[in-house]
């Protein structure tokens, strides 16, 4: 299926647009990330864990316990769980001592009592997870990053046989990651092991994107070794353009559903893959490649249309002008 009949983009005429945009949103996401850091769920900080049930004929639903315990100053997070009656975990970070645990849990158990008189909850446990466990798994998601970004630089360089297109392929991953970290910390989204989830998948995603069309540069290097090297990247990313915006437009119909109707649990992680995939999209076509063509013209000595067409000026033979006679004739 061709979304677009024919595209003709100079892509490399224009990729200091998308470039620019690229340093803007690593350099801003970079200040966020610094300056006003992250906000971790539980697992990454440690906390507390409230188990609370209520009767077995009651129609309390989820919706309505966070409805009760919001505006009242608690970082709660409410998750069901199932069981004969309605049981919920809830969760709550940064409380170290044994007498904000307790604070916590009388608070919550108050205003969930004052909230649902008639069907008051019961505390069936109460759980504190410490902070050398939080410690840990953001020790284990900064190792699991790392070696799924080297995993890729080394794929990338064995499959095109150049270590250059596996770094244009990380550093465009890499502006996807940080443009979407950098937005929740910029608007003090909740970081849990899901948002590092949805990280992942959009390296995945991104990088696959990427591969679609050094595939297609690799395909015309062999195919049509006369073409410039601005002509050639223009025209792989030209013909790779509908499969891209067709994959991508069919990933965000999902993600923007998710967005919109998969409830709280959900909202955050589908956010950051609907900025990922914008991003992931526009670095695959307006970073990765374009790098590729500074690093050969600049460094490799690759020659594009421009060099041809200035060699073809200056070895061109000058045609002297007619004499007067022969003008007259």
């Amino acid at each position: 299926m061709e979304l677009f009949k024919k595209p003709n983009i100079d892509f490399i005429g224009l990729r200091w647009y998308p470039i620019g945009l690229s340093i803007a949103v690593v350099a801003i996401g970079l200040g966020a990330i610094v300056f006003k850091g992250f906000n971790y769920s539980i697992e990454f900080t440690g906390g507390t864990m409230l188990q609370v049930s209520f009767p077995q004929d009651s129609a309390v639903g989820v919706n309505d316990v966070r409805k009760a315990l919001a505006g009242q100053h608690l970082d709660v997070e409410v998750q069901s769980i199932e069981a004969p009656r309605p049981t919920y975990m809830l969760r709550e970070k940064s409380h170290e001592s044994d007498q904000a645990v307790d604070s916590f849990a009388d608070k919550t158990m108050d205003l969930l009592k004052a909230a649902f008189p008639k069907t008051a909850p019961t505390l069936d446990r109460k759980n504190v997870i410490g902070p050398v466990v939080g410690r840990d798994l953001r020790r284990r998601t900064l190792w699991a990053i790392f070696w799924s970004l080297f995993g890729i630089v080394v794929y990338v360089a064995y499959r095109f046989e150049n270590p250059i297109w596996g770094i244009a392929g990380v550093i465009a991953l890499f502006h996807d990651v940080i443009g979407v970290a950098g937005i929740f910390s910029l608007l003090h989204l909740q970081v849990d092991l899901l948002i590092v989830t949805a990280l992942l998948t959009i390296a995945g995603y991104s990088i696959s994107d990427t591969i679609v069309i050094f595939d297609r540069m690799r395909e015309k290097l062999h195919t049509e070794r006369g073409l410039p090297l601005d002509v050639l990247i223009n025209q792989s990313m030209n013909e790779t353009l509908s499969r891209t915006v067709i994959t991508v437009l069919t990933v965000q119909i999902v993600c923007v559903v998710l967005l919109f109707f998969g409830g709280p649990v959900l909202r955050n992680f589908a956010l950051a893959m609907v900025v990922g995939n914008i991003f992931g999209t526009y670095s695959s076509i307006g970073v990765a490649a374009p790098l590729v063509f500074e690093y050969q013209t600049r460094i490799a000595g690759k020659k594009t249309s421009a060099d041809k067409a200035e060699k073809a000026a200056a070895t061109a033979v000058p045609v002297p002008p007619q004499s007067r006679k022969n003008r007259r004739r």
